[in-house]
């Protein structure tokens, strides 16, 4: 369990770069959070999950789970048929996405146990060689697989409506945001984990005030 609280300097040099931020994080609190531990299933749950809601996303999910007993795997998911796996609810180009990465992982193309070792950006082009896995999917599982601090996902709906939020915008544009996160570096991530606590706790159904 990964554990950030205000008295930790990343928090206080992020709050002292941001003074926005710095108001989320105080509305957030201390923010525990558990990494994922398997490579090949969290690529594999982020390319069921593109383009849907998470509510949708997390039943087709539990579905693929339900399947794949004991844990999603290369081995599970080439035991299982096309027909199976669509059956869940996904498109004939889902299926195809999983089977091109799961054909990678299998090829020894991919090898997750390299990636500790490897930069961001050599993680995120050896990944999105494979037809089905674009650069939201590869920063997803840098933030949330691999911990990786300093990675900005302007790609992701969730972030840029509590980035919206936050800084009272509607431009979404990479270069605006890319722009406005700037201060935040190297703390990227972290500064996005607050973010998006704060969508998930609701706190964006409210109005942001600065200083009140």
């Amino acid at each position: 369990m990964q554990h950030l609280a205000q008295n930790s300097p990343t928090i206080r040099y992020l709050c002292q770069r941001d003074r926005h931020l710095a108001k989320v994080i105080r509305m957030v609190g201390p923010l525990d959070y558990q990494l994922a531990t398997n490579g090949y299933a969290d690529l594999v749950i982020e390319i069921v999950g593109q383009m849907l809601s998470n509510k949708v996303a997390a039943i087709l999910i539990k579905r693929l789970e339900a399947l794949c007993q004991p844990e999603i795997t290369p081995t599970t998911i080439t035991a299982l048929t096309d027909d199976q796996i669509r059956s869940i609810g996904l498109s004939h180009a889902k299926v195809g996405y999983i089977r091109n990465l799961t054909a990678s992982v299998n090829a020894g193309t991919i090898s997750f146990d390299h990636h500790v070792a490897m930069s961001d950006q050599a993680i995120i082009q050896e990944l999105t060689q494979v037809k089905g896995i674009g650069n939201w999917s590869a920063k997803m599982y840098l933030i949330f697989s691999l911990d990786r601090p300093d990675v900005l996902p302007y790609e992701d709906l969730a972030f840029l409506q509590a980035y919206g939020w936050v800084y009272k915008t509607d431009d979404y544009s990479a270069r605006a945001v890319q722009k406005k996160c700037r201060k935040w570096r190297p703390y990227c991530s972290i500064a996005a984990r607050y973010l998006y606590r704060a969508l998930d706790n609701g706190l964006t159904n409210e109005p942001f005030h600065l200083f009140k």
